[in-house]
């Protein structure tokens, strides 16, 4: 008889081992049938069961049952018959075998402890943001969702774009750069597969410049014939400027500054900030800028029917794929913007000691940030302090190009007042 009770036992315990793991399925004590806690000394037990065993196999108990020693162990009548109970924890497998001594058990609580405060010290070690950190990342954070309107929704509001009328030769040049691009859409893969077949934008400007299609001294006689996309690049520029002053009035401490440095500083930087926040709508996969339906996407062809020439363009997507690339967090792209607005070598600027005390704030923020939440990011500031580099030289191109267009009366009435207050101050 006992036999078989071992025999069934011992089914009932191997069937149980995968319950252990099956979250949905009930666990229940083999011993009283009360609810199980886990397996205890090799079988699946409660607390009350696991105890009691432990308990009688430390003192070797000997039990002797009062009515005819086959008692029916539940939740409730456990505590009536120790020697049944017993004979059930044996039963269902729990062995002696499997408990700790006093040593033992002193050892694994010093361990447990040990790893806990080894992973409270690790925690502590942790670079963590100070709550000002915090407070000024969460403030550029909500100023760029204020100020930058992911829907694009008033992009319907601008003068509407028109990219047809007669073919300039920067538009050409531009077509046959975005035919390349469109040829080599994978050509920025990281994947390892990628070989010699894939072209990188080196490659890409490379074949463009074997083509021929390197500018000349007389293309500007055939921009002059029409700049279609200019009235609704115009205001698109103007609107982005207004959402980049918006932007900078939440930069901490930029308040503060004089009415006539803070106009110093968004004159210079605007240009650049527009650049950064321009990256958030651009495609590696077509090297163009989506905001929106069809209608506002935007590639280079678009840009040159606004009188810009690929000498800054070329370099302009080059910027953008860069950028895309580093992956940057959010906060990171907020920090980088405002680092960008609060350079104290813009052109007008007085008191550059005020100035760069806000934005080695600001950059003290931003490594700050790297180091506690873009694990792998050791190299990551230098990259994105260089990217400020690129827009500088950028910003060149874009005044020199935004001369000579605004030189031709004609083009220069489709600029709105803004634009020409912002970019106009070396025109003369």
């Amino acid at each position: 008889m006992n036999k078989n009770l071992e025999r069934t036992s011992a089914v009932s315990t191997s069937t149980q081992v995968p319950d252990e793991f099956d979250r949905n399925v009930p666990r229940i004590c083999g011993v009283c049938g009360d609810k199980a806690t886990g397996f205890h000394f090799n079988a699946m037990t409660c607390e009350g069961c696991k105890g009691f065993f432990r308990r009688s196999m430390k003192r070797k108990a000997s039990f002797t049952c009062p009515f005819n020693g086959s008692c029916t162990i539940t939740k409730d009548n456990r505590r009536h018959c120790q020697a049944c109970r017993l004979k059930r924890c044996l039963d269902i497998g729990m062995m002696k075998e499997f408990i700790l001594t006093d040593e033992e058990v002193q050892r694994k609580k010093e361990l447990i402890q040990r790893r806990k405060d080894e992973e409270a010290q690790r925690e502590a070690q942790k670079p963590r943001l100070s709550e000002e950190q915090r407070s000024i990342i969460d403030t550029l954070v909500d100023a760029h969702h204020k100020t930058y309107d992911d829907s694009y929704s008033d992009f319907s509001r601008f003068r509407p774009p028109v990219r047809e009328g007669p073919v300039t030769r920067s538009a050409s040049r531009a077509a046959s750069l975005h035919s390349l691009s469109d040829a080599s859409s994978d050509s920025f893969s990281h994947s390892p597969e990628s070989g010699d077949r894939k072209m990188n934008l080196s490659s890409l400007l490379m074949m463009y410049q074997e083509q021929g299609l390197s500018s000349s001294p007389d293309s500007k006689e055939d921009e002059g014939t029409s700049l279609s996309m200019l009235p609704h690049l115009a205001d698109l520029v103007s609107y982005s400027i207004q959402k980049v002053i918006g932007f900078a009035k939440t930069i901490p401490g930029f308040r503060e500054l004089t009415a006539e440095d803070q106009i110093a500083l968004l004159k210079s930087s605007a240009i650049e900030v527009i650049m950064l926040r321009s990256n958030q709508s651009f495609s590696l996969e077509d090297m163009s800028w989506s905001c929106g339906g069809p209608e506002f996407k935007y590639c280079v062809n678009d840009v040159t029917k606004a009188g810009h020439s690929l000498e800054l363009l070329e370099p302009l997507v080059k910027f953008q794929v860069g950028l895309k690339k580093l992956n940057l967090h959010e906060e990171e792209h907020v920090l980088l913007m405002a680092i960008c607005l609060l350079s104290p070598d813009r052109p007008g600027v007085q008191d550059h000691e005020r100035v760069e005390a806000l934005q080695d704030r600001i950059s003290e923020v931003l490594q700050a940030y790297i180091c506690a939440h873009h694990p792998g990011g050791r190299l990551l500031y230098a990259k994105m302090i260089q990217k400020l580099a690129d827009l500088r030289s950028l910003n060149e191109e874009h005044s020199k190009q935004y001369r000579s267009l605004s030189f031709q009366p004609e083009h220069s009435m489709q600029l709105t007042p803004l634009v020409l207050e912002v970019f106009g101050g070396q025109v003369t």
